[in-house]
C-alpha cells in the first residue's frame, strides 16, 4: 500500500515537465492529467437534512468510502502511466524500424561504394604489375641468350645444301642456337662414336655428344649394334613418313640387332639418296673405237683391261659381280642363289679383279682425272661432281640395276653416358630434332637437288614420277651433263631394278669373307680387305664415305 500512499513519481525514462525530451515531437508540451469528477464522498458529509454551520453527523461507513475512492484515484493514475509507458514503447520501436529502414541503404550503398574502390585500386595495380611484367619480358628478349635453344648437327661435309642452313635458322628466329659441324667422312662420325663408347666417355666436342648426326645407311647396322644410336621416338606417326613408300620403311625399320624388322624402329631418317654410277670419258671411247657403257657387263670388255677404277668396298665389288651374272646384291645364299655358285662367283670376280687397274674410294677419281683410267664406277655423290669439272665425260646408271645409298639422320646414344655435359644439351637430344627432320624432308628442300646444287635426290623421289619435261631455268648455261640421270634420279625402268644394300645373313657374311680371301694376292687387294675385316669382327668394309 506504501505504493499508493506516497507522492506521484514520474517514469525514470519520461520527464513530463521536460520541454527537452528524449522525443520532442511525442512530448511537445506538458502531459497534465485531470481530476477525477467526484462520486459524491469527501473527506467529510454532511448529514442531509443538518443545516448549514452545524456540525455533520458522522457516517460509519465514511473510512471505508474514503480509502476505497483514493485506491481508486491512484489506480487510475497509474493506468494512465502504464498505458503513456506502453504507448512510449511501441512508438520508440517503430520509429527504431523507421530509422533503422532509412539508415540501411545507405551504409549498404556506402558498402558498395567502399569495395567498388577497393576493386578498382586492385585494378589498377593488376594492371600496373602486368605491364611491369610485360616490360620485363620485353627486356628478357632483346637479349639474344634469354631464348635460345641449343641444336649441335654433325653432318658429313658436302652432303647438305647450304641453302638449308640459312633457310632453318630465319624459320626458327633467334630462338635457335644452332651449331653446325662438318666431317669429311662417315668413317670418321663412326669411329668417334665407338671411342666414345669403348671409353665409356667423350668430349664435348665428340660426335656422341651432338644432337643429331649424318650417317650412311651401311653403315647404319653396325651402329645400332653396338649402341651407338637411339631409335627416333614417335616418328611412324608423323605424316611425311606416313607418305614414305614401301621400299624406305621396309629399309629403316630394324630391330637391335640391326637386321630389317618391319615391326622393328625406326633408327634413321633420309635426307637426301643416290645410286652407284660408271662414268667413263666419252673422247677416249671414241677415239679407240669402243662402245659406249651401258651396263656391268661392259666391265669385262677386254680393251678396257687395265683402264678401271673402282671403290675400295667388298659389298660394291661383289655386288658388281652378282649383277652382272644376274643375281641380288642381297643374295642369302651364293652357293643355291646363283648360277655356278660360289665358284663361278669367284671366277669372275678374279676377272674383274684383272680388269680394274685401282681399288681406292679416296684416290679412284684423281686417277680418272688425269688419264689414267678411262672408266671410274663409284657413288653418284662423289662422281657427278667430278665429272661436271670436267668435257667429254658420260655417267650412267647400269640398266640391269644398281646399289642405293642414303646419308641418314640419327640420334647419338648419349643418353646412356652418366653426363651432363652433352654439348648444347643436357641429358636429352634438342628439342628442335623434330622440327630439324621434318623441315629436310619438304618439299621445297628438293629444289637444291633439282637444280644440280648438290648430287643426290629427295627421299620423296624414290617412289613418285616427278620427271620433267624440260631443263629448268636454273640450269640454263650450265655444261650440261651427259647422263641417264634425271634431277639425280635413274628412269622408273632403271629404278624398279635398284636395290638398298640390305644387312647381310650370318651365311652370306660367311659367302662374302671367303670371296674375298681367295681372291688373287698379287693385286694386293686381298690384303686390304683382310685388314679391314680386322676393324670389327665380320665386319665387311662395304660402307659409303670412308
Amino acid at each position: 500500500m506504501a505504493l499508493f500512499q506516497s507522492p506521484l513519481v514520474p517514469h525514470l525514462h519520461l520527464d513530463l515537465q521536460n520541454p527537452r525530451a528524449s522525443s520532442p515531437s511525442f512530448y511537445r508540451c506538458r502531459l497534465k492529467v485531470p481530476a477525477k469528477p467526484s462520486l459524491g464522498f469527501g473527506l467529510s458529509a454532511a448529514v442531509p437534512g443538518a443545516s448549514n454551520g452545524s456540525r455533520a453527523t458522522t457516517n460509519p461507513c465514511l473510512p471505508l468510502l474514503i480509502s476505497f475512492s483514493e485506491t481508486i484515484r491512484r489506480h487510475s493514475v497509474l493506468l494512465v502511466y502504464l498505458a503513456t509507458s506502453a504507448a512510449f514503447l511501441i512508438c520508440s520501436g517503430a520509429r527504431s524500424c523507421f530509422i533503422a529502414s532509412a539508415i540501411v541503404p545507405p551504409s549498404t550503398a556506402a558498402a558498395s561504394s567502399v569495395n567498388e574502390t577497393e576493386s578498382s585500386d586492385i585494378i589498377v595495380e593488376k594492371t600496373a604489375e602486368d605491364g611491369e611484367l610485360m616490360a620485363a619480358l620485353e627486356a628478357w628478349k632483346l637479349k639474344t641468350y634469354a631464348l635460345t635453344v641449343p641444336l649441335r648437327i654433325v653432318a658429313l661435309r658436302g652432303s647438305l645444301p647450304p641453302s638449308w642452313i640459312k633457310d632453318f635458322i630465319q624459320v626458327q628466329g633467334r630462338r635457335l642456337n644452332l651449331n653446325m659441324e662438318y666431317r669429311g667422312s662417315f668413317e670418321s662420325i663412326f669411329s668417334d662414336l665407338s671411342s666414345a663408347s669403348n671409353k665409356g666417355h667423350f668430349l664435348p666436342k665428340s660426335a656422341m655428344a651432338a644432337d643429331i648426326i649424318s650417317l650412311g645407311d651401311s653403315w647404319l647396322s653396325f651402329a645400332i649394334r653396338m649402341g651407338l644410336i637411339e631409335p627416333i621416338k614417335s616418328i611412324k606417326e608423323q605424316d611425311w613418313f606416313k607418305n614414305f613408300g614401301n621400299k624406305w620403311k621396309v629399309h629403316l625399320c630394324r630391330n637391335s640387332k640391326g637386321e630389317l624388322d618391319p615391326n622393328g624402329y625406326v633408327w634413321g631418317t633420309p635426307y637426301r639418296w643416290g645410286t652407284m654410277v660408271i662414268a667413263y670419258k666419252k673422247n677416249k671411247f671414241q677415239k679407240h673405237n669402243i662402245r659406249p657403257i651401258e651396263d656391268w657387263c661392259d666391265l669385262w670388255r677386254a680393251e678396257l683391261a687395265g683402264k678401271i677404277s673402282m671403290v675400295d668396298s667388298s659389298r660394291e665389288v661383289i655386288g658388281a659381280v652378282l649383277k652382272y651374272m644376274g643375281a641380288s646384291y642381297n643374295t642369302k645364299d651364293i652357293q643355291t642363289q646363283v648360277a655356278g655358285g660360289r665358284k663361278e662367283v669367284l671366277n669372275n670376280l678374279r676377272m674383274l679383279q684383272r680388269q680394274v687397274r685401282l681399288f681406292d674410294s679416296v684416290h679412284y677419281l684423281k686417277a680418272f682425272s688425269v688419264g689414267d683410267v678411262w672408266v671410274a664406277v663409284g657413288w653418284s655423290s662423289d662422281v657427278i661432281p667430278v665429272a661436271k669439272r670436267m668435257s667429254n665425260v658420260a655417267v650412267v646408271v647400269p640398266k640391269s640395276g644398281t646399289s642405293l645409298w642414303a646419308d641418314l639422320w640419327v640420334i647419338p646414344y648419349a643418353t646412356r653416358f652418366k653426363t651432363d655435359q652433352i654439348g648444347g644439351r643436357v641429358r636429352s637430344p634438342s628439342p628442335f630434332i623434330g622440327q630439324w627432320i621434318e623441315f629436310c624432308l619438304q618439299i621445297a628442300r628438293a629444289s637444291p637437288f633439282q637444280q644440280e646444287v648438290i648430287p643426290g635426290a629427295s627421299p620423296f623421289s624414290i617412289e613418285h614420277d616427278h620427271h620433267p619435261e624440260g631443263p629448268r631455268e636454273s640450269t640454263k648455261g650450265n655444261p650440261k651433263l651427259d647422263t641417264n640421270l634425271i634431277d639425280g634420279v635413274p628412269t622408273p625402268e632403271i629404278l624398279a631394278k635398284c636395290e638398298f644394300l640390305e644387312p647381310l645373313s650370318e651365311k652370306a657374311l660367311e659367302d662374302h669373307e671367303w670371296l674375298m680371301s681367295s681372291m688373287d694376292n698379287k693385286s694386293g687387294y686381298s690384303y686390304w680387305v683382310r685388314n679391314k675385316l680386322n676393324f670389327i669382327p665380320g665386319f665387311l668394309n662395304f660402307k659409303r664415305g670412308n
